[in-house]
Order: structure tokens, then C-alpha cells, then sequence
């Protein structure tokens, strides 16, 4: 294994060696599922809200079966793309914070998991949905079973968002102790996480709706954040002299 730096003839070379190239193909990887977890989740959100907000659900809920069908796979995908942002990571940032690094594997993992849990919520709304006809008079027990169903999926989507804040938090703060990336990058993803983590505790204590105006502008930072460092570690990975340097 090389050295963090050498000397070659007077100058200063990056450092070089199989740890090195792990780190880029581990930079790829997460770089990649940044951008498929974001996409599929709002695929999910654009699918799935439109027919989940507002009166009349479960009779839009069985208009549209390929609609919501399509809405659950993106949200399987986001699901375990979303697990596996950390678990790609988890080589490199367990050299800079272990406990970090574990504890942003499990609050991801718990994250996936809750993802898992609102799709199958989707699935059994849509189960409920096809027992009901238009034009006709949903019976009180389908109705009273759509409205917690549909509250499974708010309360799953808005507690998994939650674990997403705080394990996301755990390997930013490292990127940015650690310098694996550009400090105004980490910092700037800290300040996201904040934001969101401060609009799911609005919606959970009932002070604003679920995705309403206030939680999609709160959400935007590290909306945009997970874009841009999704575009860096693809294209420039971690600072190979700071990763060597655990």
C-alpha cells in the first residue's frame, strides 16, 4: 500500500494503490445510488400523492391499479437504494468515526425498512380500493380501513424520512470533520438535514401537513445537496490524501 504522499522527482503526488482505487469504486457506487434513491423517490411521490391526498382515495385508489402499483415498485427501489447509500459508504467513513459509520448503516437500514413498510401499505390500499365501485357507498369498514392504511403510509414515509436525517447526519459530519469531501459540500448537507429533520418534527406534531408547502421548502437544501454530492463522488470522488491518511 502506498503512502498518503511521495516525492518524485521534487514534486508531490497523489497517493496511489489499491485503497485508493477502493475508495473510487466505493465513490462510484454511492454517487449512483444517491441519484437512483432520489429519483425513485420522487417518482414514488409524484405517482402515489396525487391520489392519496384528498377525499375520495380509495375510489381514485381503484382507478388507477397501474398507477399505484408502479408508485409501491419505486418505492421498494428507493427503499433499498436508500440502505445501501450507507452501506457503500460504510468502508471509508468507518476509517474517520466507526460509531458514525454504524450508526449511520442502521438508521438507513431502519429507513429502508419503514420505505418497505409504506409500499406494502400502498399495495393494501389498492387491494381495498378494487372492493369499491363508483358511484357507490363505501361501506364504514372499508372506509375506516383506508384511513388507516392511509395513515400507515404518511406515518411510515414521515418516520423513515426522520432516520434518513439522522443517519445522513452521521457520515456528513464526518465527510466534514475528515475533509473526505469539500467542507462548503458537508456543511451545506448538515445545514440539510437540519432543515428536514426540523420539517418532519412540524408534521409529526401536527403543526403543518404532510408535504405541504412549508416540509417541500425545508426539504429542498438537502434535496439539492444529495444531487450535487451524488454528482461529485462520481466525478471526483474522496480527497485520495485525506482517505489515506485514516
Amino acid at each position: 500500500m502506498s503512502a498518503p504522499t511521495s516525492q518524485a522527482g521534487g514534486a508531490l503526488q497523489a497517493p496511489t494503490g489499491p485503497k485508493v482505487r477502493g475508495d473510487t469504486l466505493t465513490a462510484r457506487a454511492a454517487g449512483s445510488l444517491f441519484i437512483i434513491a432520489t429519483v425513485a423517490s420522487l417518482v414514488t411521490t409524484g405517482l402515489l400523492n396525487p391520489i392519496f391526498n384528498g377525499s375520495g382515495y380509495l375510489l381514485k385508489v381503484a382507478a388507477h391499479p397501474e398507477q399505484i402499483a408502479a408508485g409501491a415498485f419505486f418505492q421498494v427501489v428507493a427503499a433499498f437504494a436508500s440502505s445501501g447509500i450507507a452501506l457503500a459508504l460504510y468502508p471509508v467513513v468507518r476509517r474517520h468515526g466507526e460509531a458514525l459509520a454504524i450508526g449511520s448503516v442502521g438508521f438507513r437500514l431502519l429507513e429502508g425498512g419503514l420505505y418497505l413498510v409504506a409500499a406494502v401499505g400502498a399495495l393494501l390500499l389498492l387491494r381495498l380500493g378494487q372492493s369499491t365501485t363508483p358511484g357507490s357507498v363505501v361501506p364504514s369498514y372499508v372506509g375506516t380501513s383506508g384511513a388507516l392504511l392511509r395513515s400507515l403510509w404518511d406515518d411510515a414515509n414521515l418516520v423513515g424520512a426522520l432516520a434518513f436525517y439522522l443517519g445522513a447526519s452521521m457520515y456528513y459530519y464526518v465527510f466534514f470533520r475528515s475533509r473526505l469531501v469539500p467542507r462548503w459540500l458537508s456543511g451545506w448537507g448538515l445545514a440539510g438535514t437540519t432543515l428536514g429533520a426540523l420539517a418532519g418534527l412540524l408534521v409529526l406534531f401536527r403543526v403543518t401537513g404532510y408535504m405541504s408547502t412549508a416540509q417541500v421548502i425545508l426539504n429542498l437544501p438537502i434535496g439539492v445537496n444529495e444531487m450535487a454530492l451524488a454528482i461529485w463522488l462520481l466525478v471526483r470522488g474522496f480527497d485520495p490524501s485525506m482517505a489515506a491518511s485514516a
